[in-house]
């Protein structure tokens, strides 16, 4: 019977029993694919990145305002590098090592891609909670609803911890098997956003409804768990999976990841940075 602690949680000679977990429930999580050494240098390059970042040493480009909830201004320290694939030679080798590959390419259609130079490609963040932070928490969503209208679905997204996952400094909720359902597209939910022209009324892998209703924030959702991560690993889920950030209990807490997602279907999409998409998406 599995434990708690490793509900979801594979190594790499279980990649097989990740492959089914993650399409019974829309996520998983890989532990032990990278080195200390390799994780060390991911850290000690997307912390430069943040840095020449926050003195104003590279392109408006490579950062955004956009992915923080509670402020429109940059924050005094950047809580997002965007394609952090241009400034981290490590990154680039960690999100396209031969493993992780061949997960996605079991959960996707061949001609899948990585969302590297759209929207906003693959993202250092760093979601501390302090006062020098413009981060808080994510409510309930699913990447489908950032764009239903687009032609890049299904998708999947990962997630590769430089710090392990706590309450003390924030954590995942997600709602098992909900990337079955059938997800409405309104995305009315924290962030208040219109529905873009063209975009279907719901999407899932499935077309059966949700049993409750997405909730417009962070309140609780009946099956939810936490998915707690350790440092280096890589945590997969399906891009229409009912998810949540939760914030940290500890302000010095820190809680930093590289993120990014592969998709299937354009390989092209009409805004380069996701600040410009987001103002032609709602023209």
């Amino acid at each position: 019977m599995t434990s708690p602690d490793q509900f979801g949680v594979f190594t790499t000679d279980q990649l097989d029993e990740c492959v089914e977990f993650f399409r019974v429930h829309g996520f998983a999580v890989l532990r032990g694919l990278f080195p200390e050494s390799g994780l060390c240098t991911v850290e000690a390059e997307c912390a430069a990145a943040q840095q020449r970042l926050a003195a104003g040493e590279l392109p408006d480009h490579y950062g955004t305002a956009i992915l923080v909830d509670d402020q429109v201004d940059q924050p005094p320290l950047p809580n997002y590098v965007t394609y952090v694939t241009d400034l981290s030679p490590a990154v680039t080798a960690a999100v396209t090592h031969p493993v992780l590959a061949d997960l996605v390419g079991r959960w996707l259609p061949d001609d899948h891609w990585l969302l590297e130079q759209q929207r906003f490609g693959v993202v250092y963040q760093d979601a501390r909670p302090g006062p020098d932070s413009g981060y808080t928490r994510i409510g309930w969503h699913t990447d489908w609803q950032s764009g239903p209208h687009l032609d890049i679905w299904p998708a999947v997204a990962f997630t590769l911890h430089v710090d392990a996952t706590s309450p003390a400094n924030g954590f995942l909720r997600v709602v098992p098997g909900s990337h079955r359902w059938c997800t409405p597209a309104p995305f009315a939910n924290a962030n208040g956003a219109v529905v873009p022209d063209g975009a279907p009324p719901a999407g899932g892998h499935t077309g059966e409804a949700p049993p409750v209703q997405m909730p417009l924030g962070f309140d609780k959702v009946a099956g939810e768990v936490a998915v707690y991560c350790e440092r280096g690993d890589t945590l997969f889920h399906d891009a229409y999976l009912w998810h949540a950030a939760a914030r940290g209990t500890d302000d010095a807490a820190l809680r930093r990841h590289v993120r990014g997602s592969f998709h299937s279907g354009a390989a092209r999409l009409d805004g380069e940075h996701l600040d410009d998409f987001v103002k032609n998406a709602a023209r």
